[in-house]
C-alpha cells in the first residue's frame, strides 16, 4: 500500500477530527485488519500498518501540525515522522490500546498516562464494651493520616507555579523499546507514567501532594455489632499523591470480654448457680439482660447441673435488622459448704427416708456396677 495515501483518508475521518474521534476510528480499523484476525493475509497486514502510522502521526499535536502544513514531506529525511522511535514511541503507536482490546488487560497497558494511583485503604481497631455493642454508641477517634496539602490544593506545585509536559516520554507517560520481535511498553521513569513534571515542587509537601496531619472523625457504631464487624469510611483514608483520590479507612470492632454473659451471635450465655434445694423443690431467679431489663426465669423442680433454659427475645440486637437473639441460662447446682447444726439433722432425718428412688440416675449407676462387676 503506498506510503503516500492521505492519512485522515487511511483513518476515514475528516480533517477536523478531535482526539477521541482519531482514537475510535483508529481502535475499529486495526481490530479489523490486525493479523492476528486475518493470518496469512499480506493485504490486511500493510493496511494494518499504514493505518498505525497514520494514527501514530495524527494523535501528536506537533506532529499533525507539521502533516497539515507539509504533508509528507514533513516526516522525510529523517524528520522522525510517524513510526520513529523518536520520543519513546515505537513502531506500532497504540499497538499496547489493540492488545487490550483484542485479548484484555493482561496485554499491553492501554496507551496515554497512567491514572492517577488511589490513597491507600488504612484499618483501625477499636474496642468497645458488649454494653456499647448492645446500645450502639457515637464514637471519635484521632488518627494521623496523609491528607491533601492546602497550600498546593494537592497538586504538588508551589503556588503560582503548574507542570509541564515531560521531556522524556514527550507526555505519553510511557516509553517503549524494542526486544527482539516484541515492543515493550513501560511507565516513563521520570514522570513516573503521569506524563508531565512539576516546575516547581511545593515546599510544604515538597511535590507529593499530601502531608501527614492528626484527624478527629465521628463513627457511629450501630446496635448489634460484634467482634470483627467493619465499619467503612469512604474518603477517610490516605490521600492520593498529587490529588488523586484519598483511599477508604476500615474500624475493626473488638468486643471486651464481659464478667457475667458470653457471646455467640446474638445469643448471651450465662452461668447461674442455685441451691440444692431450689434444685430439688424449684423456684426462680431474675436476671437482667443488657438493656437492664429484668428476666424472670423458672426453675423446675429436680433440675440438674448442665442444664440450660432459654429466654426468648433477651439477648443481643440483630445487626442492621429487627428483634433480639436470645439468653441462655446454664444451671449451676451448688452443694452447701457450710451447715449449722440444725440443718444437718434436717439432713440427716432426710437421708434417712431415702429409698434411691429420689435419685435415679446414681441409682442406675451404682446396679450398673453390680451388673458389670458382681459386687
Amino acid at each position: 500500500m503506498s506510503a503516500e495515501i492521505d492519512f485522515y483518508e487511511l483513518l476515514e475521518v475528516s480533517r477536523d477530527a478531535d482526539g477521541a474521534t482519531l482514537k475510535s476510528a483508529y481502535r475499529k480499523l486495526a481490530m479489523k485488519y490486525h493479523p492476528d484476525r486475518n493470518p496469512g493475509d499480506a493485504d490486511c497486514e500493510a493496511k494494518f500498518k499504514a493505518i498505525n502510522a497514520a494514527y501514530d502521526c495524527l494523535k501528536d499535536p506537533q506532529k499533525r501540525a507539521a502533516y497539515d502544513r507539509f504533508g509528507h514531506a514533513a516526516f522525510q529525511q529523517g524528520g522522525g515522522g510517524p513510526g520513529g522511535y523518536g520520543q519513546g514511541q515505537g513502531d506500532f503507536g497504540d499497538i499496547g490500546d489493540i492488545f487490550e482490546t483484542i485479548f484484555g488487560s493482561a496485554f499491553g497497558g492501554g496507551g496515554g498516562r497512567q491514572q492517577a494511583r488511589r490513597g491507600a485503604d488504612l484499618r483501625y481497631d477499636m474496642e468497645i464494651t458488649l454494653e456499647e455493642a448492645f446500645h450502639g454508641k457515637q464514637a471519635e477517634i484521632e488518627i494521623e493520616v496523609s491528607q491533601s496539602c492546602e497550600p498546593c490544593n494537592g497538586s504538588g506545585a508551589e503556588p503560582g507555579t503548574g507542570t509541564r509536559g515531560c521531556n522524556m516520554c514527550n507526555g505519553y507517560g510511557k516509553v517503549r523499546a524494542k526486544q527482539g520481535f516484541f515492543v515493550v511498553e513501560r511507565p516513563c521513569p521520570t514522570c513516573h507514567g503521569r506524563g508531565e513534571v512539576i516546575e516547581k515542587p511545593c515546599r510544604e509537601c515538597r511535590g507529593e501532594g499530601r502531608v501527614d496531619k492528626a484527624q478527629a472523625l465521628d463513627v457511629e457504631i450501630p446496635p448489634g455489632v460484634d467482634t470483627g464487624t467493619r465499619i467503612r469510611l469512604a474518603g477517610k483514608g490516605e490521600a492520593g499523591p498529587r490529588g488523586a483520590p484519598s483511599g477508604d479507612l476500615y474500624i475493626f470492632l473488638h468486643i471486651k470480654q464481659h464478667t457475667v454473659y458470653e457471646r455467640e451471635g446474638t445469643t448471651l450465655l450465662t452461668r447461674v448457680p442455685i441451691s440444692f434445694t431450689t434444685a430439688a423443690l424449684g423456684g426462680c431467679v431474675e436476671i437482667p439482660d443488657m438493656g437492664g431489663e429484668s428476666n424472670r426465669v423458672d426453675i423446675p423442680a429436680g433440675i440438674q447441673s448442665g442444664k440450660q433454659l432459654r429466654v426468648r427475645g433477651a439477648g443481643m440486637p440483630v445487626l442492621q435488622g429487627r428483634g433480639r437473639g436470645d439468653m441462655v441460662v446454664e444451671i449451676a447446682v451448688e452443694t452447701p459448704t457450710k451447715l449449722t447444726k440444725e440443718q444437718k439433722a434436717i439432713l440427716e432425718q432426710f437421708r434417712e427416708t431415702e429409698t434411691g428412688e429420689e435419685c435415679p440416675e446414681s441409682r442406675g449407676f451404682f446396679d450398673r456396677l453390680k451388673d458389670a462387676f458382681g459386687a
